[in-house]
Formats: C-alpha cells, structure tokens, sequence
C-alpha cells in the first residue's frame, strides 16, 4: 500500500508541473550502459568511500536513479537495497538487476520516499547510505538529509552530493526549472536558451583552443556514459530544486552526530559538492 501510494503522489507531483521525470532519462541512459560504465562507477564509489570492497556490508541506495551505483555497490560484494521516488527509476533499477543479478536475493529494489520516515524506519541501519544527487530534489532538501541519516549504523558511512549555493544564479536556475515543468510550450525554449548559456563558451572555447567547436561535447560524459542532451534536459528541468553551501551541511550533519571524513567541491560552480561523513 505504501508503495501504491507513492506511485499515486508522484503521478500527481509530476502532472501539477512541481515534478520532473527523472526516471525518463536514465531509461534512455541504460540503452547505452557499458562495462566500462560500470567499473567508472565502481571506481568512483570506493574513492570517495576509501575502500577497496564492500563485502559484508548492508548499503542503502536512497533515491538510485538509473540503479548503476546499486549496481555497483553489489558486485564490490554488498548486500544492497535500493529504492526511488519515481517508478520509472524503480523500473530501471530492476532491469539492471534482471541483466546482471537475475533472482538475487541479496539485491532488493522498491518504490519509496525519503520523505516517508515509517518508510525508512521499515528498512532498518545500514553501513553505508548513499544518496548522490537525489536529496536536493525532494522538496524538502532538510527532512530529507535528516530522514536518510537516520539509518546510518553507529561507525556507518553517510555519503551524500548536494548542489552548490550559488546565491542568486540558483535562485534564477530555480525559477526556470519550476517554469520549465509548470508549462510544457515553454521547454522547446527553455532547452535552446539553456544550451548556448552552458554549452556556448565550452564551444567557443573548444575551436579557439583545439580548432574543433564540439571536441568537450563528443567527448563528455565518457566515464559514465551520459550525453550531454540528455544531462541537459535533466538539469533544466531538475524541480524540485534545492541547494547549500558547504558548510551549511557540514553544520547539519555535525550537528547530529556526523564526522565529516571528505569532502569534494565543484569548485564554487553550478554542479554536486560531495560529502562522505561517519556516524560517531
């Protein structure tokens, strides 16, 4: 019943324009899912986690997308439990799972929210919760983190990525992404006007430099696999939409019982700081 109504809220959301379809694009994305996706992937994860395996730990992936770093997660030898707002995801979740893990028992995937604390308390701790880019989108960036920290095993690991504060350019990013999802004539415009925003100095950059406009955008998204269309859209049309300094989730975090163990910024720009936090 849970999950039915799940299903029905983010119907709702998505038809009221106050929510984007993610799972619409990470069903194009596994069209062209390599190995080499895969092991990027992988790689990745125990970078950021400073560990070679997972063997032996139970892992939550909260909001997991395309199901790839579930995917992961599971072949470096963890038990894992996967679970996404949108049920396009949910479904491609499963489908990586029909592809590598047919049958496996040790891989379960159900549609949830991070926003549904009975939900969460159903599932039990876990040694690792990862949530990449997914908390920033619920609405209640705030309840979310708090909600998802909560079943993180004392000694466990809290990674998260959230997106950049940029002050007033999140804040205009902000109103486009609601108007893009509120009034679908707009898109087509929305869409073109985002492309030579983000991808025209890229391109004037690439023929004066390297004498080939489009060289950055041939090759972008190379270790994932993601084209940079499709990223596109997904970053226009990302609402709900939330952000925050760095500190600001340092602060949260510490604040409830968190170490902070590393820590990955953009920089100051428009995309994810990563934080890899442990529960005292």
């Amino acid at each position: 019943m849970a999950a039915q109504a799940s299903v029905a809220a983010h119907g709702r959301e998505v038809r009221s324009g106050e929510r984007f379809e993610f799972g619409r694009n990470w069903s194009d994305y596994l069209q062209r899912l390599e190995e080499a996706h895969i092991v990027e992937a992988e790689r990745s994860l125990m970078k950021m986690l400073d560990r070679s395996d997972l063997k032996g730990t139970r892992v939550l992936d909260a909001g997991c997308g395309s199901g790839l770093f579930s995917l992961a997660a599971r072949r470096l030898g963890a038990k894992v439990h996967s679970f996404d707002f949108d049920p396009r995801s949910v479904a491609c979740a499963a489908e990586l799972r029909r592809r590598y893990y047919p049958e496996d028992t040790e891989w379960t995937i159900e549609q949830g929210s991070v926003l549904d604390a009975d939900y969460l308390s159903s599932l039990g701790h876990f040694g690792v919760v990862y949530s990449w880019g997914v908390l920033h989108h619920t609405g209640d960036m705030w309840r979310a983190i708090e909600e998802v920290a909560t079943r993180v095993v004392p000694g466990g690991t809290f990674f998260i990525s959230i997106y950049n504060d940029q002050g007033r350019r999140s804040r205009i990013w902000t109103r486009v992404k609601h108007t893009y999802n509120r009034v679908p004539a707009l898109r087509p415009l929305l869409l073109v006007a985002s492309l030579l925003l983000l991808w025209g100095p890229t391109t004037v950059r690439d023929l004066l430099l390297r004498g080939h406009p489009f060289h950055t955008w041939r090759n972008y998204g190379k270790g994932r696999g993601m084209l940079p269309w499709r990223d596109l859209v997904d970053w226009v049309g990302g609402y709900p939409f939330a952000v925050a300094k760095p500190e600001a989730i340092f602060e949260f975090c510490k604040q409830r019982g968190f170490t902070l163990a590393k820590l990955k910024t953009c920089g100051g720009g428009l995309a994810c700081n990563e934080f890899v936090f442990t529960r005292k």
